[in-house]
């Protein structure tokens, strides 16, 4: 059988992070969560930032310990066994398949609202793109991801700089009528800002060295996306009213046209189309690689796992974009954002509680990055991440509970259905003997 080829070096990786972090969480969400938060917005920010970096540090130092393209399921694996490992594995592949989803919808907003076309046909335009890259190979849609990234990130530079002139109009604790609440429930919102840096770990198997690559890479890209968050979140709430942002398809887009008008307004809404496909095809890859990574370990069909001689998971790509292509068509991106939300915040719960029982189950096993603070063998940050992960679950929408209840109980169903199948298979094996 063929192999996943490593050809990512540490530039490489960290620029693949920025391109998933970076997309509709900026470019699509930053409108609903000011009108959660206020023009206290920028504080949202920060909050998903401290809790994501807990989660980060947890990955960064799983990944030095178990560089796989199942990242997840082989972490929580290892810590309780393989059902749990299934569960978590499951709800993090339905996550990344409803985050695809959230960010097609945006781009198929932004592709509507610049050549007034329906929503279906902008998403259709995303998923083929993509799915054209895809079938490239790792390499080449590693390059066209820096290219799609360095646009995307000039973006938002342009909507900081339009912005600089009315720094400090307005004022930056101000909320909205939610209060504290709001902020928590826009923090939980825009979480799906930061969230690509668990995906960065499915690329391990692609990555040179990657027990000191992929941590060195995860801080990297988180540590500049937020920088770039909290300036944008501060620059659109400068020039547009909260309340006005809260109420916009293509916020950013609006920042830049209510300065310099509607050329100004469709240079943006260009570049939102690169930033949310690009996202897209990150966060698509990446669902891929933990398909194969699955099927590669056992818990799905080994067929998932083939890969053809360009070094593509052909089976799983072609899985993952129909799926979510077919998703699409649900078009309510914050109801999306917020399933994804929650199915993460239980693998990042997961995945902090890994770390912990890892400390103590496996204590002398080599790790290329530990995460600092501890007492005795007790890791506090990832401590700390475990309860804010299950606090950001308890302020999500009620509204994402039946959806994500309806995930759960499919892929118990599954994972069952699959164990009697091989089960009863291996019954037959023996017969025979």
């Amino acid at each position: 059988m063929a192999h996943l080829k490593r050809a990512l070096g540490l530039l490489e990786t960290a620029i693949c992070g920025v391109g998933i972090i970076l997309g509709a969480g900026i470019y699509a969400l930053i409108g609903a969560g000011a009108g959660l938060a206020g023009s206290a917005l920028w504080l949202a920010f920060v909050i998903a930032a401290i809790v994501s970096a807990f989660s980060a540090l947890s990955y960064a130092e799983l990944s030095s310990m178990f560089p796989k393209a199942a990242s997840t399921y082989e972490y929580v694996r290892n810590a309780f066994g393989r059902g749990p490992a299934f569960i978590i594995g499951w709800l993090m592949l339905a996550g990344l398949v409803v985050s695809s989803v959230t960010v097609s919808i945006g781009f198929a907003n932004y592709f509507s609202a610049l050549t007034d076309t329906p929503q279906w046909l902008g998403a259709t335009v995303v998923m083929a793109f993509c799915f054209a890259i895809l079938l490239l190979g790792i390499r080449e849609s590693a390059l066209i991801g820096i290219i799609t990234t360095a646009i995307e990130v000039l973006g938002l530079i342009i909507v900081i700089a339009i912005a600089v002139p009315h720094f400090g109009s307005v004022d930056y604790f101000e909320m909205s009528a939610l209060g504290i609440g709001g902020v928590f429930a826009a923090a939980a919102l825009v979480f799906f800002a930061y969230l690509g840096f668990e995906d960065m770990v499915k690329l391990s198997e692609e990555v040179k060295e990657p027990k000191k690559t992929m941590p060195r890479a995860i801080i990297l890209a988180i540590s500049f996306t937020t920088v770039l968050y909290v300036l944008v979140a501060i620059a659109a709430v400068s020039i547009l009213p909260w309340n006005v942002l809260g109420e916009s398809k293509a916020p950013l887009a609006d920042v830049a046209g209510s300065v310099f008008g509607s050329s100004v307004y469709d240079i943006v809404a260009i570049i939102a189309l690169f930033a949310t496909g690009n996202t897209v095809l990150f966060m698509l890859l990446a669902g891929s690689r933990l398909i194969y990574g699955m099927a590669d370990s056992g818990a799905f069909p080994k067929q998932l796992a083939f890969i053809n001689n360009r070094g593509v998971p052909i089976y799983a790509t072609i899985a993952i974009c129909g799926i979510t292509y077919i998703l699409t068509y649900s078009g309510n991106i914050m109801l999306a954002a917020l399933v994804t939300d929650l199915l993460l915040f239980t693998v990042f719960a997961a995945v902090n509680a890994s770390v912990i029982t890892l400390r103590y189950k496996l204590p002398g096993m080599k790790r290329g990055f530990r995460v600092p603070l501890s007492i005795g063998k007790l890791p506090l940050l990832p401590l700390f991440g475990f309860f804010t992960s299950l606090l950001l679950i308890a302020s999500v929408g009620v509204e994402a509970f039946p959806y994500a209840v309806f995930i759960l109980l499919a892929g118990a169903a599954v994972y069952f259905a699959r164990n009697r199948k091989i089960k009863i298979k291996n019954e037959n094996r023996e017969k025979k003997k």
